[in-house]
């Protein structure tokens, strides 16, 4: 496989893990209550790659 069309390919989704990665960590720094310990999920949001920020919006938020 030539490099820059891997390039190509691997780019959107590495902008795409860091835009995630950004937004459920701030969304976590302002939660006030999250299900199960905050520095648990910061670990899961930023070693679970790109599930790691899903994970947290659909299980670790608490509703308001």
């Amino acid at each position: 496989m030539d490099k820059s069309l891997l390039f190509q390919v691997l780019l959107p989704i590495i902008i795409l893990q860091i835009i995630l990665m950004i937004t459920a960590l701030s969304s976590l720094v302002k939660q006030q209550n999250t299900k199960g310990s905050k520095w648990l999920w910061a670990v899961i949001i930023i070693f679970v790659n790109l599930l790691g920020p899903v994970i947290y919006f659909v299980f670790g938020r608490k509703d308001r």
